[in-house]
């Protein structure tokens, strides 16, 4: 197993190294009980249900949900230090406020807004209602009035507490595997936790001063300019820097250019080079030779008057090839980790592993052994039994079982049980994905869950069933995303894992109640989902057509997407397999097909955003390691918070209807 060790230290191993994460050794880690507090809790509380808010806009209106993470860490910290401050001048005592307690807070708030997402509020959910069954026309084959389900907040509310706990309980026996043993990046989480840490540094500490003043000078550089930014983005989807055609206006077209954003140049510096050439890669592959290909097939492989959003057209394409690479990796590595846990029981081995255990350097500095072993220690010590995760997910997905039917009477008890035998494989799938690169494509496999639930039930009821499991689907892979995002905080931070879990569980539970209550707002207040309107809920009817063209089964996409499909989920099997086989020379430069497949569905212009942090990277460590090994991680956090903090002014302009006033787009001379 030497060849898979060293690959796999090699494609996962985040570029920020323990030395940089400004951790005192010496401090005294509160217990796991008194890193949850009660203020704690309040600020979390009102933090999530702000996000909730601004969530439910970006998914009403424009559909992409940023992350938000950075922005709960630094208005978590900004929230409880100015109280701690003010109680203080008027002579209360309060406790000091630490790293964990504020990791804590992040998480909970993360776990809080992220049901604002994954509970469909802007589609599954709202592709049932009136509005949208009559905006698709009741003349629309398939396309029944009875498959119609207006929202409620009794059901909606009771929905979110039966799905949104699962995900929390799938992968938490995985938790080492994915945080220690393959040290996923999870540029996001990672970002955070360099925050969270520099809020609480040693400032006595010479590099750790210069390590806060390189992150605060990036931050505000990378906030201002998104500021300025926003002022030529003008109103839709078509202006500003957002859409500068760098790479000129044919490459423009097939998604490639440079647009300009920090949060995205950001994790090119995080992330290895293997990781983000591979997702360059992938955009080639797809944007540069397959779609252009496949276009000019219009009108023979596929009907060439369709929309973009079509799964009878390219859009098909897009979304079940990149599906298909991203299930062959995933199940791979999956099989992998269940073939090794299992070979290790067998061998009785306690104390050593054949996992990708990241071993550091004998030549690196004590400082380094001594914080990175502190690190592991504190991820380890405050276990979660398997046996209570295990029996966490089979208890809560027997109620599950017993109450969705009830909600959803097109949803079978064994159609739902269905979904929680095979949703673990694909939380793995995701959170694996999201380590590697920092999406989370929850709605891709939502979308698996759709279409084949609503071919299984038919033209009776298969609408409504195909959307109720596309929630199932999505909650539990966004949750458990999320909690593994929220993990490699809190292995930074040296936080518990059990006041990170339990901070999830409450942050879910608040969620179940703040994310109904808040799109409540939206939908009585506002005319939802109407075409002249502001909240226009794009998804809702591409959602309802998902499911209306899964009653029609597999034949109804477009010629040889199956077997492409299949190509595909092959491809990423061998390469996966020449990864483990090849010597560790060779299958350093072997892509990851996960990368892969993100620009497959997404786009090509984050990849070329990531492909210049890595070529900064790869520049900066020609010129100057050490000052690389000191400052890349101030400087990538820097870019990704200021982008992320300025989300939370954006959205609330947006709320208030208050526009960029000037529109820059680009057009041909001629």
């Amino acid at each position: 197993m030497g060849t898979e060790v060293a690959s796999a230290v090699e494609i996962s191993e985040p570029l920020l190294s323990p030395e940089k994460k400004n951790l005192d050794c010496r401090e005294k880690i509160p217990p796991w009980r008194e890193q949850i507090t009660v203020r704690g809790l309040l600020v979390s509380a009102v933090l999530g249900a702000l996000f909730c808010i601004i969530t439910h806009k970006l998914n009403l209106t424009v559909g992409v949900i940023p992350s938000l993470n950075v922005a709960a860490g630094l208005l978590g910290f900004f929230f409880i230090k100015s109280w701690t401050e003010f109680a203080s001048r008027i002579g209360l005592c309060v406790k000091p406020f630490t790293r964990q307690e504020n990791t804590v807070i992040q998480t909970c708030v993360v776990a809080c807004y992220g049901l604002a997402f994954s509970g469909g509020f802007g589609s599954y959910m709202l592709s049932m209602d009136q509005r949208t069954y009559e905006l698709i026309g009741a003349d629309y084959p398939g396309n029944k009035e009875e498959d119609v389900k207006n929202p409620s907040l009794s059901w909606m509310i009771g929905f979110m507490f039966v799905v949104s706990f699962l995900g929390l309980f799938s992968l938490v026996a995985l938790r080492k595997v994915m945080v220690i043993d393959y040290k996923l990046t999870y540029p996001s989480g990672t970002a955070t936790a360099l925050l969270i840490n520099s809020f609480h540094t040693n400032t006595g500490a010479e590099l750790a001063e210069k390590q806060v003043r390189c992150l605060g000078k990036y931050l505000s550089i990378s906030f201002c300019w998104s500021c300025f930014k926003w002022f030529f983005s003008g109103v839709g989807d078509s202006c500003g820097f957002d859409n500068f055609p760098s790479l000129g206006l044919a490459a423009f077209k097939n998604t490639f250019y440079f647009d300009f954003s920090p949060t995205y140049v950001g994790c090119g510096l995080i992330c290895p080079h293997i990781v983000n050439c591979s997702v360059l890669l992938g955009a080639i592959i797809s944007w540069g030779f397959l779609w252009p290909f496949i276009t000019t097939k219009a009108g023979d492989w596929y009907p060439d008057n369709l929309g973009s959003n079509d799964f009878k057209g390219l859009y098909g394409y897009k979304v079940f090839i990149a599906i298909s690479l991203i299930l062959g990796d995933g199940l791979y590595n999956l099989i992998k980790i269940v073939v090794i846990t299992a070979k290790e029981i067998l061998n009785a081995r306690s104390k050593q592993t054949s996992l990708p255990l990241v071993t550091p350097h004998q030549d690196d500095e004590s400082s380094k052994l001594l914080e990175e072993k502190l690190q592991n220690e504190t991820f380890i010590k405050d276990s979660i039994p398997s046996w209570f995760a295990a029996s966490g997910y089979i208890g809560l997905a027997a109620i599950s079982t017993a109450t969705i039917p009830n909600i959803f009477p097109q949803m079978k008890w064994y159609l739902v049980l269905a979904c929680y035998i095979f949703a673990p494989a694909l939380a793995f799938c995701n959170s694996y994905g999201t380590g590697l690169t920092d999406w989370s494509l929850a709605s891709t496999y939502g979308k698996i869950g759709l279409f084949i639930f609503a071919s299984l039930v038919g033209s009776k009821g298969g609408v409504i069933a195909g959307l109720a499991a596309c929630g199932v689907m999505m909650s539990i892979v966004s949750t458990a995303a999320d909690l593994m995002q929220d993990f490699k905080t809190g292995y930074l931070t040296l936080s518990s894992p059990k006041s990170m879990f339990v901070s999830q569980l409450i942050g879910t539970a608040l969620g179940c109640i703040i994310a109904p209550l808040t799109f409540w707002l939206y939908w009585t207040a506002f005319d939802i989902g109407s075409p002249d309107g502001v909240y226009k809920a794009p998804y809702a009817v591409i959602y309802r057509e998902m499911a209306i063209l899964g009653i029609e089964g597999f034949s109804a996409l477009p010629k040889h997407c199956l077997e492409l499909c299949s190509v595909f989920f092959v491809a990423a099997l061998i390469i996966n397999l020449l990864r483990d086989v090849t010597p560790k020379n060779v299958s350093q430069f072997i892509p990851i097909p996960m990368a892969m497949a993100i620009p497959f569905y997404i786009g090509a212009y984050f990849a070329i955003d990531m492909f210049v942090g890595t070529v900064i990277l790869f520049v900066w460590e020609r010129l100057n390691r050490k000052e690389l090994e000191d400052y890349a991680g101030a400087v990538a956090s820097g870019l990704i918070c200021g982008d992320g903090i300025w989300t939370v002014p954006s959205a609330i302009l947006s709320i208030f209807r208050i526009d960029p006033p000037i529109c820059m787009y680009f057009a041909s001379s001629s």
